[in-house]
């Protein structure tokens, strides 16, 4: 080999070694050039989304367990603190040696000078994320709680179905009981409470229902359902059945709503409301447990659909079971050997599975703790 042939070799040798120590520099810096606010947009909406799916898939698997009289469990994701770090290190060496034969003769093929580069770098992930189970007093005063009988009005008056809602969120309304799922206390709805429910949904839907807040001192305030004055001879006549069916004064266009089973007068509304744990162990009552579970005698079998005006009641929500994982599921969690899931295509079921989530936020009474403040270095 030449000594030609080898310097080229050499210089080839060196520009490749310049251009991988280039590349990995560049590299680092372009990592470096992505920490801070570049981070907020990327990690904002990856974790918001892990957050969601993990909510849905505790809720179902609580839901699970309430049926199963399994306890539940509930985590809330109390912070999220996410730090990068990137470390960087280049170094380089030079080293000339001397080959010199005692004839004069330099071996071909043999270096008579060195040049050592060398690059290094580390980009560093560190989450951290903490938990806070509610326990104690944050479990009572989140799930034992009941629903404010005004959040419920509110909700009404937001244009949420009037009847799904008072199904699920209410046990008594002015004497006539709704149905409860649970097995230590099942009952079955009053014939009426389903026809009254009927009568107030096309009143809601004709929009002849109302909410007021009166001022009755400085600490205090009453919440007054309202009626329409002028409304459509078919509205009228849904007005005065549900005015019957809940024993209200014909003539009253105001109701105080108060909580209770039963009003103290003919112009009152009294709402004896649920709390959080009895919506849920109401809402689990509709999951379709496995046949082989129940012949075992691990869960209670599923109730029938109750009859209402128009014939049997559709179930609130359907939540299905299977042996094998399901192919489109909206939300799906394995429990003792099978799926547990809900349909991606029942449009109905996965309103009220959010809406479930949603409300509690409704519950939450009494102050807040601050949350830490943690001051970290971006980069």
């Amino acid at each position: 080999m030449s000594d030609e042939r080898c310097h080229q070799r050499r210089r080839a040798g060196r520009a490749s070694a310049v251009a991988i120590i280039g590349a990995t520099m560049v590299g680092l810096a372009l990592a470096g050039c992505t920490i801070g606010p570049h981070t907020v947009g990327r990690d904002r909406f990856d974790y918001s989304a892990a957050i969601a799916e993990s909510w849905k898939s505790q809720m179902l698997l609580n839901l699970v367990k309430i049926r199963y009289s399994d306890p539940p469990i509930f985590l809330d994701v109390g912070q999220i603190v996410s730090g990068y770090t990137v470390q960087s290190t280049f170094t380089a060496s030079g080293n000339i040696f001397s080959f010199n034969s005692p004839n004069g003769f330099n071996p071909a093929g043999v270096p008579s000078s060195s040049i050592g580069l060398g690059a290094q770098g580390q980009f560093t992930d560190r989450p951290t994320i903490t938990y806070a189970p509610l326990v104690g007093e944050r479990f009572a005063r989140s799930f034992m709680a009941p629903m404010p009988p005004a959040a419920v009005l509110s909700l009404i008056q937001a244009g949420n179905p009037a009847d799904v809602l008072i199904r699920m969120t209410v046990h008594v309304v002015n004497g006539l009981h709704n149905r409860f799922g649970g097995d230590l206390r099942a009952t079955q709805a009053d014939p009426e409470f389903y026809e009254m429910l009927a009568h107030l949904r096309r009143v809601q839907l004709s929009g002849a229902i109302g909410m007021r807040i009166r001022r009755i001192d400085k600490e205090d305030a009453a919440t007054l359902m309202t009626f329409r004055r002028e409304v459509q001879p078919s509205v009228d006549a849904d007005i005065l059945a549900v005015r019957k069916l809940l024993g209200i004064d014909p003539a009253a266009r105001e109701l105080r709503v108060v909580y209770g089973s039963v009003p103290a007068d003919d112009k009152e509304l009294a709402m004896l409301t649920r709390s959080i744990l009895e919506i849920l162990v109401d809402i689990s009552s509709f999951i379709e447990v496995p046949e082989a579970h129940v012949a075992e005698g691990r869960v209670g079998a599923t109730a029938p659909p109750e009859a209402g005006p128009s014939g049997p009641l559709p179930p609130l929500i359907r939540i299905h079971s299977s042996a094998d994982r399901p192919a489109n599921a909206f939300v799906a969690v394995h429990y003792q050997d099978y799926w547990v899931w809900i349909d991606n295509r029942d449009i109905l079921s996965k309103r009220l599975f959010s809406f479930l989530m949603f409300i509690f936020t409704l519950v939450e009474t009494g102050p807040r703790e601050s949350p830490t403040v943690i001051t970290i270095p971006t980069g």
